[in-house]
């Protein structure tokens, strides 16, 4: 079974709220999808706006697609000037959207249903005259066939005899069940034996993915969607997870590189500024992590035992998330690498777990801080040589202007070193100074940036004197790590934090699987 696959990641995408390329994000965007092998990918609607124009004019290539809609009313086809602008994109396949349903028709376009006809007979004719290769898009298909199921066909019928290629149904309002798409659209492959039929389904009612696997079922050859599945309202039906669902699990050809998906899944989440849903199947940070203790146990012993497939069949790896319900194996498997030579019965293990389970207990969290339980395992170990003592550090905010000072005093082989900084805020000025002066001792350190930082509130019924949770992420370009701080105050959860961070990088672990 071959499925055609177009992303409208770069048109249907950037319509999601707070979505903004720039030309040079289009085209970064594009050249990811395309060398997965993805089969189409719209450019966008050169007639909207200016950059999607100059896009066409600047990326050329057998998977670009132009995306447009039928002429305007009282408007032959080749007077009309968005038709006109997708000839002139040089894009050898052009997909244009046209009204399906009477209402839409007669309300939205204020024209007849037979001027509406003639409208996508003259449209598609046109642009299949100029040698495109045209894909047709129903729009509210599956509406206008509750509304009139002849006429929602009889729109279907034009564009075909017309010279369209593909038909695609669409659910744009998305509030379509997969019970009715599977209904809708085999009575549709059924009405066109010898028609390339597709579906285009937004996910209002959360049931994007479930409906476009259901048109599959019903003989749908050619699916629409965004590769991380967000677009206008509540996104469009996902192709990551739908592409690895047929050609992992349905015997669809795999025509596209899954091994690249979780890779190209956070290049596109991070050109769109965006973070990626860590729970997103197939591609998220947390699609193959495990933490009850009897789950992690079991996967270490036989992975098939909670992975529907194998994380590297997309790219991605499994995790053993750390917390107060994980067990001695999943302890004993992040400690691998740390000390090779430690035995899973080893009395250290259990009492790492222990130690575990009650600074979780006091509202740590180890799960997304492998930085600070590499430290704990080395303390427990007695491995940890601390690289530097602190000997005080004292925060004072100048007013009026806001800006505070941090001086920082540390001991590195017996020398004392002191500096102070000013910063925009109490931690951003104590980050400084503590950086300052380790950089006079650990050269290093001037690799490491502060990439996140993050303070949760652990009990919140204690109000201004609740326990805080700080996580801060840094990273040196070659590895990322977490490391967390808990406390009442949340400048020494901070320190806390930050001591751990540099002291990971000073230690040269590196990460822990």
């Amino acid at each position: 079974m071959r499925i055609e696959f177009y992303d409208t990641t770069l048109r249907d995408g950037a319509q999601a709220a707070g979505i903004s390329y720039s030309l040079a994000d289009k085209k970064q965007i594009f050249s990811l999808l395309s060398s997965i092998g993805i089969d189409l990918v719209e450019g966008g609607d050169p007639a909207s706006n200016p950059k999607d124009a100059e896009f066409f004019s600047e990326c050329v290539s057998p998977r670009l697609a132009a995306f447009g809609s039928t002429c305007r009313k009282n408007t032959a086809a080749e007077c009309d000037e968005g038709l006109n602008k997708l000839i002139a994109t040089g894009a050898q396949t052009v997909c244009i959207f046209g009204k399906a349903s009477p209402r839409h028709v007669s309300e939205v376009l204020g024209v007849s249903e037979e001027e509406n006809l003639g409208m996508i007979s003259r449209s598609v004719r046109f642009l299949s005259s100029h040698g495109r290769r045209v894909i047709f898009d129903a729009e509210h298909f599956y509406d206008g066939a509750d509304e009139d199921m002849a006429y929602a066909m009889r729109c279907l019928e034009c564009a075909r005899e017309a010279g369209a290629d593909t038909l695609v149904l669409c659910d744009t309002n998305g509030g379509t069940f997969p019970d009715k798409a599977y209904k809708l659209t085999k009575a549709v492959v059924e009405a066109f034996p010898e028609q390339k039929i597709g579906v285009h389904f937004h996910n209002d009612a959360g049931t994007a993915v479930a409906s476009s696997l259901a048109g599959v079922s019903a003989g749908a050859r050619h699916v629409q969607g965004t590769f991380l599945g967000f677009g206008e309202r509540c996104g469009n039906a996902n192709l990551s997870t739908i592409m690895a669902d047929l050609m992992l699990k349905s015997g669809c050809e795999r025509t596209a590189d899954l091994k690249a998906f979780t890779r190209t899944a956070h290049a596109v989440a991070e050109i769109s500024n965006i973070k990626l849903d860590p729970a997103m199947p197939y591609v998220g940070t947390a699609a193959f992590a495990h933490k009850a203790g009897m789950h992690s146990d079991a996967v270490l012993k036989d992975p098939r035992t909670f992975e529907h497939v194998s994380p590297e069949e997309v790219g991605n790896r499994d995790s053993i998330l750390l917390s107060e319900v994980a067990g001695r194996s999943a302890v004993a498997k992040k400690l691998e690498h740390l000390f090779p030579s430690l035995d899973k019965s080893d009395p250290k293990v259990k009492q790492i777990l222990d130690m575990v389970k009650r600074m979780e207990m006091k509202g740590y969290q180890f799960e997304g801080a492998d930085g600070s339980f590499v430290m704990l395992a080395e303390r427990v170990m007695n491995a940890f040589k601390p690289s530097f003592e602190l000997e005080h550090y004292c925060i004072k905010a100048v007013k009026p202007d806001g800006v505070n000072a941090a001086e920082v005093a540390i001991r590195v082989k017996g020398e004392v070193t002191s500096v102070t900084e000013t910063g925009n805020g109490p931690v951003n000025a104590l980050d400084k100074a503590l950086r300052a002066a380790l950089a006079k001792h650990f050269p290093q350190i001037e690799e490491v940036a502060l990439i996140d930082y993050k303070v949760r509130v652990v009990d919140p019924s204690a109000a201004t004197g609740a326990m805080v949770r700080v996580l801060i992420t840094s990273s040196d370009k070659r590895d990322t790590w977490t490391t967390v701080g808990v406390s009442t105050d949340i400048i020494e959860a901070s320190w806390s934090a930050l001591t751990d961070s540099f002291e990971y990088k000073l230690t040269g672990r590196g990460n822990v699987v």
